[in-house]
């Protein structure tokens, strides 16, 4: 029997004796390059989630969805052929571009493959892709814009080896550095290894794509709300070829502080060579990381920021194997938040490594998230839990299965992974040592790096919400894809069953869910996924497998087509409407072959509208909003009062004003374990454009909450500058009239300077740099003692 003929977990075991024969196939096609869509390769383990790790074994990664019977058996032969069209070795029924119009930093592309290079392993052969170094040669695409060209002073005066950058249509020089018309051409002629894409959301697909049709080896995508169906499009078209490699979107980049070569926007004050690896969810609460190593003496080696988007180009595991054969990286430290699986299918592949390694790294990991407010979307696009994935508890209870050492807040990694490096018999002076010599190094050779300028990062990271729509707004949105709504609800004697479609963040691509049962106290552990690929859409062997689990095998004929029919109905609606979530309940009478629908839930991305200015009509159903929201909205804030815990009094709570979403769902859940006789009154990120005048509007809003007796500003200063947060708390006692204490906790960028704004204001606020210390002022000015 075949692997493609076995279970998935026998299959991988099989994998490496039968994947040779199916990889014959494909380099015996002369003038055509052959791949499998996602779709298809979801005997997927069987080559590209397998690979991926190159040593691992059998254990697969959870999230990995099963495929269907038929998928599984279908001859690799009839999954290659079904997708040839002429001059077109990808099974693409629909154009790569779909979109309704072009936008203005547009690029045609002709029908032919995005990599002209041989495969054997798909988009798992590109993770060497992400080991930058001094080696690296970096362009841009949108070189000669603001922000780009002052990113690429700060880079080159860093020590990167920027090689220029692409204007569309346009050649030129610019920082005295060439500028090509595409990125087709600045691959001929710049021989880039890498490219750093700073053009807005709207236009960040456009980039991409151009840049993996160059078969740029590692593409770096910083900006936020880029449209999740835009998204699933570019990884339907990089599961197709081997040469490049995406880290984001909404992700501050990849830095090699040994390297000295960054290809994002992190904060470069805040690193300093040495030996410590870190991938990240967060970026704000990727820099506390940073900076608690750096305190350390222990420095970093390779920091892989993944981005906190619904689906992340590169993730935890392909970190994780990077570092595992890093000889500059001694240690691991991992960052991360709920939302979807990706830190479960991190303990899986640590629980593995430490089994198949004689001394294995270090592993230390934070997850935030803790205190996040079901239904919520907390500040990042992708924090939020999904039906069958884990909160935040779950995910560190699983890495603490595996053997990583926990800790609550990221000030804490510097005397831990000291702690970890000795017992694990690393010599913690000779790595320090190390890491000093190479600090000496870096400062002697390079020219004196500028402070941050004052520009805003506004342009790419605009907040991430929602739109969710009522269940008469469904009703219609249902009715031109035939699909009607009963108007009661089933009987006790109905079967009802779930079904619907959303994103596997895990196959990176849309899937059919489904569940036998809509009770919701069995729903998340008996749905299942389904994941297609997002150019071709569900094929009809996935639909069938979808139905199975259903569990419709008793229902009529006419039942079951009728559900088929559902669910390429839904699909249908999701992709026209750009959705993040479609669901509905399916009620099946005992004596009844007519099947009955009910409680539409509906989800769309509003980046597809706030970003791309699509589907007016429909976001024009958005509810209006409160006064507070609607302020918060304007100013890029994002507010989410939290419900107030039983215990305590309703006028003791804590107003939290943070930088960075994943660092303020960290301080709260911090908070909760601190002060126990207490709690944060409200989740507050202040967005990527924050200046003065947000942070008093922040003030406004926080101090508006009754229930709030001391307002705790948490602060690290990336590109966020202290001195300016710092000001901003000044001009809040001047125009809002703070009648309650402030606590302010200012590390990172221009922190001296902005603990002297505060200092010479006048004003009785307290300051401090250490985390833990702010907190136990916050206990005392509250009359909570600090546990």
């Amino acid at each position: 029997m075949s692997c493609f003929n076995k279970p998935i977990s026998q299959a991988t075991s099989l994998s490496s004796q039968s994947s040779h024969a199916a990889f014959t196939l494909f380099s015996r096609s002369a003038s055509s390059r052959l791949f499998l869509s996602r779709s298809s390769s979801r005997l997927f383990l069987s080559f590209s989630r397998i690979t991926r790790s190159y040593s691992r074994s059998s254990s697969v990664r959870r999230g990995a969805r099963t495929p269907s019977p038929a998928a599984i058996n279908r001859p690799a032969t009839a999954v290659v052929f079904s997708g040839l069209r002429a001059g077109l070795a990808v099974p693409l029924p629909l154009p790569l571009r779909s979109l309704a119009s072009p936008p203005s930093y547009a690029y045609e592309y002709s029908p032919r493959l995005f990599s002209t290079s041989t495969s054997r392993n798909g988009y798992a052969d590109t993770i060497p892709n992400l080991k930058i170094g001094k080696h690296t040669r970096v362009m841009y695409q949108g070189f000669t814009g603001k922000q780009a060209t002052a990113n690429a002073q700060q880079s080159i005066e860093w020590g990167t080896q920027i090689v220029g950058g692409v204007k569309p249509g346009t050649t030129s020089e610019h920082l005295g550095l060439p500028v090509l018309p595409s990125v087709r051409a600045a691959k001929e002629k710049l021989n880039p290894d890498a490219t750093a894409i700073f053009v807005a959301a709207q236009h960040a697909a456009s980039a991409i794509e151009e840049a993996i049709e160059a078969e740029i080896p590692l593409i770096v995508a910083v900006a936020e709300h880029v449209p999740l169906h835009d998204v699933m499009r570019i990884h339907s078209i990089l599961s197709t070829q081997s040469r490049s490699r995406l880290v984001g979107a909404n992700a501050p980049g990849i830095i090699s502080a040994i390297g000295k070569c960054r290809i994002g926007f992190q904060p470069l004050s805040t690193f300093s060579p040495g030996h410590i690896g870190i991938v990240a969810k967060s970026g704000t609460l990727s820099y506390e990381t940073v900076g608690s190593l750096t305190r350390a003496g222990l420095g970093q080696s390779l920091c892989i920021g993944m981005g906190g988007d619904v689906i992340a180009g590169t993730d935890f595991v392909d970190g994780l194997t990077v570092f595992e054969t890093d000889e500059d990286t001694e240690a691991i430290i991992l960052v991360g938040e709920l939302g979807g699986t990706a830190e479960e299918e991190a303990a899986e592949w640590i629980r593995d490594y430490k089994k198949r390694t004689k001394n294995p790294k270090p592993i230390a990991a934070v997850i935030g998230g803790f205190q996040a407010v079901s239904g919520q979307v907390m500040g990042h696009a992708g924090a939020w839990t999904g039906i069958g994935e884990g909160n935040a508890e779950s995910k560190y209870k699983a890495l603490e299965r595996a053997g990583v050492t926990m800790v609550d807040h990221p000030a804490k990694f510097g005397n831990v992974m000291k702690g970890l490096l000795s017992s694990s018999g690393r010599n913690v002076q000779d790595i320090q040592k190390s890491a000093a010599n190479q600090r000496r190094s870096y400062h002697t050779s390079r020219i004196p790096l500028r402070s941050q300028p004052s520009f805003s990062y506004s342009k790419f990271l605009p907040q991430s919400r929602g739109l969710h729509i009522t269940t008469d707004q469904a009703v219609d949105l249902l009715a031109p894809y035939n699909i009607s709504v009963s108007p009661s609800l089933p009987s006790p004697s109905d079967s009802t069953h779930f079904v619907g479609i959303t994103v596997d963040r895990s196959a990176r691509s849309p899937c059919i869910i489904t569940s036998p049962t809509t009770n919701p106290e069995h729903l998340s552990k008996r749905s299942r996924r389904f994941p297609f690929d997002y150019r071709t859409g569900p094929t009809q062997s996935t639909i069938l497998a979808a139905l199975s689990h259903l569990q419709l095998s008793a229902a009529p004929p006419t039942a079951k087509a009728a559900s088929s029919s559902l669910i390429s109905n839904l699909w249908a609606l999701y992709k026209a409407k750009e959705a993040l979530t479609l669901t509905v309940h399916l009620s099946l009478a005992p004596s009844s072959a007519t099947l009955a629908i009910s409680s539409p839930s509906f989800t769309f991305d509003d980046a597809a509208f706030a970003s791309a200015h699509r589907h007016a009509a429909l976001h024009a159903l958005r509810a209006p909003l409160s006064p507070t929201a609607a302020a918060a909205e304007t100013s890029g804030i994002v507010y989410i009062p939290l419900p107030s815990p039983p215990h305590t009094s309703p006028t003791n709570l804590i107003g939290t004003l943070v930088n960075g979403a994943g660092l303020a769902m960290n301080t709260l859940d911090v908070l909760r374990t601190r002060l126990p006789h207490t709690a944060p009154a409200n989740f507050l990120d202040t967005g990527g454009k924050a200046t003065a005048a947000t942070i008093a509007t922040s003030f406004r809003l926080i101090l508006a909450d009754p229930r709030v007796a001391v307002v705790f500003v948490n602060i690290f200063g990336g590109l966020t500058l202290c001195d300016m947060i710092a000001a901003g708390v000044v001009l809040a006692y001047k125009e809002v009239g703070v009648d309650k204490p402030v606590v302010v906790r200012l590390r990172g960028t221009n922190e001296e300077q902005g603990r002297r704004v505060l200092a010479e204001s006048g004003l009785p606020i307290g300051a401090f740099d250490g985390f833990e210390e702010a907190v136990a002022e916050v206990g005392r000015v509250a009359g909570i003692v600090s546990s």
